[in-house]
């Protein structure tokens, strides 16, 4: 599939694709910088469930309330 960016960047996703990953008026999107090129990644209800869950076990938890501790004595 192709589309065209306008002058002021903007570009046109297909019907076609915003119905297969649900992207409708408002959605936000990702943008990813891969060095050859850009990847476009919808936060939809689907994405956001599919993310549940997965840093469970790795200490983030713990970094962000030692995180949030040093930012409050401050």
């Amino acid at each position: 599939m192709k589309t065209h960016a306008n002058k002021k960047g903007q570009i046109v996703i297909p019907s076609i694709l915003r119905k297969k990953y649900g992207i409708k008026e408002g959605t936000r999107i990702i943008l990813l910088d891969t060095e050859d090129s850009i990847v476009l990644k919808p936060i939809t209800d689907q994405y956001l469930k599919k993310l549940q869950g997965s840093l469970r076990g790795t200490g983030v938890l713990k970094a962000l309330i030692a995180e949030r501790r040093k930012d409050s004595l401050r």
